[in-house]
């Protein structure tokens, strides 16, 4: 299942790496990759992923998700 991710914050190629990073670490995720220039994020899932669970995990290191697309 993939789950599009529009991101609030992010201002250089170390903030998306480290929200791609954050990303991975949810159980059940498989592919995190988040784009600097579109301030747009994919997560590739095996399981349901929870809104809340995916918004800890951008807030953890210092931004906001501000859409989720599934």
């Amino acid at each position: 299942m993939k789950i599009k991710l529009k991101i609030e914050g992010m201002h250089c190629a170390s903030c998306a790496s480290n929200t791609e990073k954050s990303l991975k670490k949810i159980s059940g995720i498989k592919e995190a990759s988040v784009s600097l220039m579109t301030k747009k994020g994919i997560v590739e899932s095996d399981a349901e992923i929870n809104d809340e669970e995916l918004k800890k995990a951008v807030a953890r290191v210092g931004y906001k998700l501000i859409g989720i697309e599934r």
